[in-house]
């Protein structure tokens, strides 16, 4: 990892971009997949299947057979493992249930705000060398206490044509109402425009490889997406009360995502970086990830700072994905940070805590995202209805005040629909 001591402002836009997507390539090829499965359906879902993933599938639908024997085969150690994250990720999710809201705003004006279920959901689950079953939890479980009534599921299928086993029972024990093989752009086209056998979804949400991500930002003008997003990331914040090789163990934990993912560090001194790299070069010897990690931490870099106040403005400009604050007084640092998706505080708070089972979502914003949207959470799987209620009596405190406005933005028909009212009431 590179080590770049107390660089220039004029030099933090190239510190903080990130690798590049290959969009002017990748955008065609995904446009030409979602036009042939918006127009043949199922079809065309299962071609694509066959000559993208090598699999020939007589049908996309996970049967009951299938999710019988994936339970069976998930060991009882995993099982309770799930269960302990399930329950925590449950209690975070469902603490975020709110009231909604019911005042009158003046005598005789009621306004009145309630939260619906969105209908119909898609989530994207990454299949590959890293079937991320967690996300399953992350997605499923907030969409169940949301209350929406259709929750459908896509993951790639391996080359014997089947999902992870620890995807099919999470899926099955979250709630999830319809499991699919279908994985890539193909799998996005299919929740965006529906097909035979997948429902249409009105928002679709996960994580995925460039693919999937530029399938998700074409299909957003005809369905809702989570977020934009790209590849994951970690931003260390580390002084001389952090311990080396607990750093080193949180960038690896990022890098060993995919060779496009990125871990930095912002740390207070250059001897605090380079024990950092010895420890870094020291645990990816034994990572079996260690090829994907490698490639990682080549577009990685490490930073230096002389003061706590110049590491907050770095990582505010940063906007990380994972923000882990290993400093002297995390939390008054952590009261500073204004961009970042999920913050991990203090020593003894890894970031793979919140990719598994603390209770926060790990769906969360990349690609600097973190300045203007935040991370899945219950409010992503709802939406907010207003209502309003006037009494004549309120619309004659009200009415003036709105004739007023129609007239000076000249809609005439907007005073009028007022006016004839209030002449009903003299």
């Amino acid at each position: 990892m590179q080590i770049i001591v107390n660089p220039e402002k004029r030099e933090w836009a190239a510190l903080t971009a990130r690798p590049q997507m290959e969009r002017s390539t990748i955008g065609p090829r995904v446009a030409a997949i979602l036009d042939a499965v918006r127009a043949e359906g199922d079809d065309a879902l299962l071609r694509l299947t066959r000559e993208i993933d090598g699999v020939k599938l007589p049908s996309p639908a996970v049967t009951a057979d299938e999710i019988e024997e994936a339970s069976r085969l998930v060991p009882q150690e995993l099982k309770t493992a799930i269960a302990t994250a399930k329950n925590n990720i449950e209690r975070f999710h469902a603490a975020q249930q709110g009231e909604g809201v019911d005042l009158e705003t003046m005598p005789g004006v009621r306004c009145v705000q309630k939260a619906v279920p969105i209908r119909s959901v898609g989530l994207y689950i990454p299949g590959g060398s890293a079937p991320l079953f967690s996300t399953v939890l992350m997605l499923a479980i907030p969409a169940r206490i949301a209350g929406c009534p259709q929750i459908t599921l896509c993951s790639p299928p391996d080359k014997q044509g089947k999902l992870s086993p620890a995807i099919l029972y999470t899926a099955q024990l979250c709630g999830v109402t319809h499991i699919f093989k279908a994985g890539g752009a193909q799998a996005v086209a299919a929740m965006a425009y529906g097909t035979q056998s997948i429902p249409k979804a009105d928002k679709i949400f996960g994580p995925g490889n460039q693919y999937v991500t530029e399938a998700k930002q074409q299909v957003s003008q005809f369905t809702a997406i989570d977020m934009p997003a790209g590849p994951s990331e970690v931003l260390v914040m580390a002084d001389e009360t952090a311990d080396p090789a607990f750093v080193a163990s949180d960038l690896l934990s990022q890098a060993e995502h995919g060779p496009d993912s990125q871990a930095m560090l912002v740390a207070s001194s250059r001897e605090l970086a380079e024990r950092v790299v010895r420890e870094v070069e020291r645990q990816l010897a034994e990572l079996p990830r260690e090829a994907i990690a490698s490639r990682a931490l080549d577009h990685s870099r490490i930073i230096v700072m002389d003061t706590p106040e110049e590491m907050v403005e770095f990582a505010n400009a940063y906007a990380t994905e994972h923000l882990i604050i290993s400093m002297d007084n995390p939390w008054e640092v952590a009261r500073r940070i204004t961009a970042a998706g999920s913050v991990f505080i203090g020593n003894y708070t890894p970031e793979s805590a919140g990719d598994y089972a603390s209770g926060t979502n790990h769906t969360l914003p990349t690609y600097g995202w973190a300045r203007s949207c935040s991370g899945v959470n219950l409010d992503s799987f709802m939406r907010k209805i207003t209502f309003q209620e006037i009494t004549p009596a309120g619309l004659q405190r009200i009415g003036g005040v709105i004739e007023t406005m129609a007239a000076a933005e000249g809609l005439g028909a907007h005073k009028n629909a007022v006016t004839l009212r209030l002449r009903k009431l003299e």
